[in-house]
């Protein structure tokens, strides 16, 4: 076979594991690969304006379509700033791999123009990275990387490619099989294991199942709804669980946890079996571990060994895939005595229900719910703070509707190149992005890249002029002290809050909106909230940018206190 450079090796794995989009920003340690991605048609190369944004996108695109997300960057500061996407990434297990540029070898270590240490800065974050050392390696190191990132409890692989072994010729095969010592995910179930748990479940007087993400990056909805519905057993969900069964289904409560509905925390509190799949159990839904799910023995399944008991000890672990192990589950289980346990379920879902108070002025709840009226097929994506909350509590998830997040990292920022991501690898499905006035100007520049695609989202800010999330805290638990969370704060009032007029918040959104190119709508009232989602669903190719004006004292509720337990809710203010 006649020799190629690095280069086009890199171009023809790509086309040999399937990738349509790359995401890239290009520099000096990249420019060759570049220049190798112009000669050919069959991948999409989108130009974002920040490689920050760039590795949402990618995220977004692998997370909507299950495929491995793709994108390119060079040395020093292209790949620093994919930190931030990498471990956003890692913590919610997104197929990532991710090609950065690095000076030529005998520079390396020398303090060159543009060169870090880009493996060992992500090593924590990231499920494997490697300086690619030799031409002949290549190859392999691509072909590895593609199926670590989607194997296992998937994750961020990145790859970094000096510019002389990528000029370097080589042979022009590209591998088809994997051979890794050392890395041989799971794939199976442990039959032995899962029967215990089925029976713990059959005796069960207060069973609970407890979805996380896991069972959405399963792509495992449908069988485990079925499970549910087969056992007659409620379901809570945490945030990244949302949509593991339809929000609408009776035998759904809601997300448990920090601003969970009252009903789930609850039923955690008094179930005698937790039956988990697919979470990591993390602070924001355990609270105080000593008292997390206190009356009930737990099931556990993840197919990540390293989860498993890691903060909650669990009685019966389960390490399989979460579609694997739900499947399997089918063959065995059956309709669970239930009915008086859903009926006090049922019971404190009345006593608290999961709503805001009815205001004569705009709410949150009021946009989501006129949203899940109007579309019935959505992949909407979220920024993160108050509005990512509200999202997470009413957004309705079914068949047709989805919700994607950063849930583990909590970025801000995720949201306008997450949308730009998920209509990429989506192009037939409306897609929605919300973010607040804070999270939608971390990276605004990606307005650009939505016109020049002709990506018709619609980007929804929930503007209160604050960083909502850290006031809501200051409000309530730091005596009203508003320290750097108010957005129209400046030179002009600093230190004279109440005493001088407010400056005038900026930008003006609407006014941005339509220097980029794109449509902007300002909705202030309840009634004008529908015919803004009506025009902007007319936009065929033209992003559009809708800002509602909401209250700054509209706060999320319930709310675990700091340091408190599920059972320490504050439902209201």
């Amino acid at each position: 076979m006649k020799k190629i450079s690095g280069n086009k090796l890199l171009v023809k794995a790509l086309r040999e594991e399937g990738v349509d989009t790359l995401f890239g920003y290009p520099g000096a340690c990249t420019i060759d690969i570049g220049d190798e991605l112009y000669k050919q048609d069959d991948i999409k190369v989108i130009l974002p304006r920040q490689e920050v944004a760039l590795v949402h996108e990618a995220d977004a695109y692998a997370r909507s379509t299950g495929k491995v997300g793709v994108c390119i960057v060079t040395s020093g500061p292209g790949a620093t700033n994919l930190v931030t996407g990498l471990a956003t990434a890692y913590y919610d297990s997104v197929p990532l791999v991710c090609f950065t540029g690095q000076v030529a070898r005998h520079l390396i270590g020398n303090d060159a123009f543009q060169e870090v240490d880009i493996v060992g800065i992500t090593r924590s974050i990231t499920k494997y990275g490697v300086t690619v050392r030799r031409r002949e390696d290549l190859g392999r190191i691509i072909k590895e990387a593609f199926y670590i990132a989607r194997t296992g409890r998937p994750g961020p692989v990145l790859i970094d490619l000096p510019k002389d072994v990528m000029g370097e010729l080589g042979e022009g095969e590209y591998p088809k099989d994997v051979n890794i010592r050392g890395y041989k995910p799971n794939t199976g179930v442990h039959i032995g294991q899962l029967k215990r748990a089925i029976k713990m479940l059959g005796k069960a007087k207060r069973p609970l199942f407890l979805a996380g993400g896991g069972v959405n990056i399963a792509r495992a909805n449908a069988a485990f709804t079925e499970l549910a519905e087969k056992t007659n057993v409620p379901v809570v969900t945490t945030v990244m669980g949302r949509g593991a069964i339809a929000t609408n289904h009776p035998l759904y409560i809601g997300n448990l946890g920090m601003h969970g509905a009252y009903a789930c925390n609850m039923a955690v509190g008094e179930c005698d079996l937790l039956f988990s799949i697919g979470t990591r159990f993390n602070d924001r839904i355990t609270g105080k571990l000593h008292s997390f799910a206190p009356k009930a023995q737990i099931v556990h399944i993840d197919i990540d060994t390293a989860a498993i008991s890691k903060n909650v000890k669990v009685d019966v672990p389960i390490v399989a895939d979460a579609g694997e192990a739900i499947g399997k589950m089918l063959e065995y289980v059956s309709e669970c005595g239930t009915q008086q346990w859903l009926d006090q379920v049922e019971g404190w879902k009345k006593e608290h229900p999961m709503a805001m108070k009815r205001k004569p002025i705009m709410t949150p709840q009021d946009i989501i719910e006129a949203m899940n009226r109007i579309f019935d097929r959505a992949i909407v994506v979220t920024d993160v703070g108050q509005h990512q909350m509200f999202a997470a509590q009413f957004v309705e998830i079914t068949e047709g509707k989805r919700l994607l997040m950063s849930g583990g990292l909590g970025t801000m920022g995720y949201g306008l190149p997450g949308a730009i991501g998920a209509k990429i690898g989506n192009p037939d499905t409306p897609v929605i992005s919300i973010s607040g006035d804070g999270g939608m100007q971390m990276n605004i520049q990606e307005i650009a890249t939505a016109v020049l695609e002709e990506l018709p989202i619609i980007s929804c800010i929930f503007n209160n002029n604050n960083l909502g999330m850290v006031r809501q805290w200051q409000k309530l638990f730091y005596g009203k002290r508003y320290a750097m969370t108010c957005l129209r704060s400046g030179a002009a009032c600093r230190g004279r809050c109440g005493e001088v007029e407010c400056p005038a918040y900026t930008p003006d959104f609407i006014k941005l909106a339509e220097s980029y190119g794109a449509v902007g709508i300002r909705v202030t009232k309840k009634e004008e909230i529908e015919p803004a989602f009506r025009e902007a669903m007319k936009s065929t190719k033209t992003p559009v940018i809708i800002e509602f004006e909401i209250d700054p004292e509209d706060l999320v509720y319930p709310m675990i206190q700091p340091g408190g337990t599920l059972e320490d809710m504050i439902l209201d203010c």
